[in-house]
């Protein structure tokens, strides 16, 4: 069976359905986590012995949205309001120099060879389900707070027009967007509200009928040179063929000036969440699933020149995946991540910032959205944690940030994805479910 994977994950608690049956209405359960709490997170996770079976777990939360009043649950000694609702499907964020906020809200594009037949048919429904199955709005909303009482009051459609548009990255006066199948540029004068230029495309990005991990996101090099994307693979594990996979499960190097690109690291089945720590790129990347309740950890990284991470023949370093060819050269060669994030967690939101302007222990580290598993029991992620640093590197377990975004009957209230402080003091949060963007401060101010 096909993997559902990655930026198309689903999840949830109270439906447990084994994907076969649930096209003839009819429910089970398969395996249940029997790790300790945590034992999966940090930079060792207790690796397992896989479960592989002919039907996976899939365990689904009902997307319902919050009911009025409602919000995300604040670690102690932060609260959370909302900067702005009412958006559809917001996936991503940038805050610009100004504080302008822009907002991608967006959703796959069509994918018509990606898991065909009855399978495709029960997957999509479970995405629509999962509050992930409707058309993308195609669009970059552009947000902006004038009185500083954190909340947008000025909402302006930024950039329309585009096909999935996930990535976004301010270098000088201009705007990079990935797209799905490419990187385009666009001129931009400081405190625009609409972009009217049609832009130009720097690169092309893969794409295709089955683009099974739409999202690409990008961020920019410290020096403005260069612009690192991250692609995910068009399967869970290869079962489309090595073909299928050509410059994919990669993060590539674009120059800003020629669209020039390279692997610049490889093996990595999902790198959505991408973000540098002083010189050093880091990403947060979405593991194979169809293992087990606990296996694999997603995991976020410090990303090496050339390095290549085990994607699709091994995870964690050395761990094979009998799934696939053997490929022993390449499993010798594969860097073991440097942080667990917690298996089937979808990880999808990284960044890491030296002063978040939160208060302590919440100001140097890496927040992570974790968007939320489908295929463990019980859930995982639907939280947006907080991993310390120290000297550039994790140095503490997580903490918790924002959870409370699965109901007490296992629905799904909210689903975070991006996130970014704000630069005022604030941690932003993209909630593709919630269709809100929030906004996390110390409990003492605005």
């Amino acid at each position: 069976m096909r993997g559902f994977g990655g930026s198309g994950r689903f999840a949830a608690p109270a439906l447990c359905v084994l994907v076969p049956l649930a096209a003839l209405g009819l429910a089970g359960c398969g395996d249940h986590s029997r790790l300790p709490p945590n034992a999966d997170i940090g930079p060792a996770p207790q690796i397992v012995t896989p479960v592989v079976s002919t039907i996976p777990t899939v365990n689904i939360a009902p997307a319902v949205g919050w009911p009025a009043g409602e919000t995300p649950t604040a670690a102690p000694g932060l609260t959370v309001t909302a900067f702005a609702s009412g958006l559809d499907h917001p996936r991503n964020i940038v805050v610009l120099p100004n504080g302008d906020v822009l907002v991608a809200e967006t959703a796959a594009p069509p994918k018509p060879e990606d898991s065909p037949g009855l399978v495709g048919f029960v997957m999509r429904r479970v995405m629509a389900r999962a509050g992930a199955g409707g058309p993308s709005a195609n669009r970059l909303t552009l947000l902006r707070d004038t009185n500083g009482d954190g909340v947008a009051d000025i909402r302006s459609p930024f950039l329309t027009g585009l096909n999935s548009p996930y990535g976004m990255a301010l270098i000088g006066n201009q705007l990079y967007v990935a797209n799905t199948d490419s990187v385009r540029r666009y001129p931009y004068a400081r405190g625009q509200t609409v972009l009217s230029d049609p832009g130009v495309q720097l690169t092309a990005l893969p794409g295709g009928p089955i683009n099974h991990h739409w999202t690409k996101n990008l961020v920019a090099s410290p020096d403005g040179r260069f612009l690192y994307v991250g692609i995910g693979s068009n399967s869970n594990v290869g079962e489309n063929g090595l073909a299928a996979e050509e410059g994919r499960a990669q993060i590539w190097q674009v120059d800003v000036r020629t669209g020039a690109h390279r692997p610049y690291a490889t093996g990595l089945r999902n790198p959505n969440g991408l973000a540098f720590s002083g010189n050093t790129l880091w990403t947060a990347v979405n593991e194979r699933d169809e293992l087990g309740s606990d296996l694999v950890p997603d995991y976020m990284t410090s990303v090496r020149d050339g390095g290549f991470y085990g994607w699709p023949y091994s995870y964690f370093g050395p761990h094979v995946d009998s799934r696939v060819e053997p490929r022993p050269d390449l499993v010798g060669k594969a860097i073991v991540p440097d942080y667990a994030l917690g298996a089937h967690t979808a990880s999808l939101g990284l960044a890491i910032t030296a002063n978040s302007r939160l208060p302590a222990p919440y100001r140097a580290g890496a927040f992570v959205g974790q968007h939320g598993s489908w295929n463990r029991q019980p859930l995982s992620g639907y939280r947006v944690i907080f991993v310390p640093f120290a000297g550039g590197k994790p140095s503490a377990a997580p903490r918790d940030v924002l959870t409370g975004f699965v109901d007490a009957k296992g629905q799904a209230k909210g689903r975070p994805v991006g996130v970014t402080p704000d630069g005022r003091g604030g941690l932003l949060v993209a909630d593709d479910v919630g269709n809100t963007i929030w906004r996390v401060t110390a409990r003492s101010t605005r």
